[in-house]
């Protein structure tokens, strides 16, 4: 069996790894780049391998860094199956369409107000493009093993990190190979941890966090004060955030600030995403993939006045009151949260909060290192309100629970590669797992290919 890495090489993004036995392959997850400009042109390259001849896609889960490459191939000519778990092929449904829609919207935008640098510019797919794929979802239920073809056995365990987030072991003859897709929290307050493993042959591991170790103060906490703080001196809080994980995590956090008399009960909370809205009803559908009771879930789907309509969203933009808005991306590379940035990013009684991980090159990871202006929409938008990140409502386990997670291992696999990381935290992992476990392991790079022996 061999390996080859097409995506999470240097980056947190862009998650695809091209397994091949003989005449047979697979690919596990099939994932946005996103960041950095030379990253993000990876996306229009056509794939380097023939998508008619793959055997079937495996996802780890449904963020678009690990799915949204989909459509794309799909249109080069994959007519093969995707599978996932129930929950990913769920959330698929809300994300891609809404991602080809978000692409359609922004080429539009771009041609009418003439800030594109091509004329036309185009989507990098389509809604319609994006409803193809989804006629290849194949769901598939945790622990239950299925096959590709005769070459290769697959099994899914759950990762945590979001609803129907799974960790894949692929087994071919005699070998086998594990991907830790994005591992989740041991202790996170929705979703369960990861499944204990404890023997494959080689492992694929996330470093998102594998330089560092996440605030150990409750978060909770840290989010209240942010809030209460903002709501004090007649500000706007903004929090850029994820549709699927962190928008209900939020959401069930705010509804325990607000039972505990943390910030104000009547503070109006708005939730600026309908893709997030869809995906809250996911929760309540699957709630055998998350820790949440019944009551609980109906708590956190409560949380929020939901925000339906543009002219809605565009009248929040109005309104010069106290109040929280959880709009999408949660890295401010799109969607509706781009307006409320121009809107509040210049007035220093607002807040905006980044609640996770910010790759290089995006809005958020500019924000975050203290910019005084973001480009959006073709202008500069003078940012002047305080800005913020709780990195420990991250969904991705740090460099201390990874660690935890691969002690559980009873033998060394034969190599360990270090992926979907940024360069600094993936070696920075592979010291770690080096010097303490004594592990053989490596980052390796863009486009390279391994033989499993």
């Amino acid at each position: 069996m061999r390996i080859r890495f097409l995506g999470a090489t240097g980056t947190v993004t862009g998650s695809r790894y091209l397994l091949t036995t003989g005449s047979s392959s697979i690919l596990v997850d099939c994932g946005l780049f996103q960041g950095y400009k030379q990253l993000r042109l990876r996306n229009w390259d056509p794939m380097p391998f023939a998508a008619d001849s793959l055997g079937a896609v495996v996802l780890t889960h449904a963020h678009l860094d690990h799915s949204g490459a989909l459509p794309l191939l799909v249109r080069s000519g994959f007519r093969g199956k995707i599978f996932c778990s129930e929950s990913t092929a769920d959330l698929c449904h809300i994300l891609l369409p809404d991602s080809g829609r978000l692409l359609e919207e922004e080429a539009n935008y771009a041609n009418r107000h003439g800030f594109s640098k091509h004329a036309p510019a185009l989507p990098l797919y389509s809604e319609a493009d994006a409803v193809r794929a989804l006629a290849l979802l194949a769901p598939v239920k945790f622990g239950e093993a299925f096959t590709v073809g005769n070459a290769f056995k697959v099994k899914f365990d759950r990762a945590g990190h979001i609803l129907g987030a799974a960790m894949v072991r692929v087994q071919s003859g005699d070998t086998s190979i594990t991907f830790s897709g994005d591992l989740g929290r041991m202790q996170d307050s929705i979703m369960a941890p990861p499944t204990v493993v404890e023997k494959t042959d080689y492992l694929v591991v996330e470093s998102t966090y594998g330089d560092h170790l996440h605030n150990p103060a409750e978060p909770t906490l840290l989010l209240g004060k942010i809030i209460r703080e903002t709501a004090a001196r007649g500000g706007v809080t903004i929090i850029p955030a994820f549709a699927v994980g962190r928008a209900q995590t939020l959401m069930y956090l705010i509804h325990q600030l607000k039972g505990t008399g943390e910030i104000p009960s009547a503070l109006p909370v708005y939730l600026n995403s309908p893709m997030a809205v869809d995906a809250t009803q996911i929760y309540r559908r699957h709630r055998h993939d998350h820790r949440l009771t019944v009551e609980q879930c109906e708590s956190m789907c409560r949380a929020a006045k939901i925000v339906n309509t543009v002219e809605e969203s565009i009248a929040l933009n109005l309104r010069q009151v106290p109040m929280v808005i959880i709009a999408g991306s949660g890295m401010a590379t799109g969607g509706r949260v781009l307006h409320h940035l121009k809107a509040f990013a210049p007035d220093p009684r607002n807040s905006i909060l980044f609640a996770g991980f910010q790759p290089g090159g995006t809005r958020g990871a500019s924000m975050v290192a203290g910019v005084d202006a973001i480009k959006i929409h073709g202008q500069y938008v003078p940012v002047r309100a305080q800005v913020a990140q709780i990195d420990n409502l991250s969904a991705h386990a740090d460099a201390g629970e990874i660690m935890t997670w691969l002690s559980h291992f009873k033998a060394p696999p034969k190599r360990t590669f270090i992926t979907h990381g940024e360069p600094a935290a993936a070696d920075a992992l592979r010291r770690r797992i080096q010097e303490t476990l004594h592990w053989d392991c490596r980052v390796p790079e863009y486009l390279e290919s391994v033989e499993l022996p």
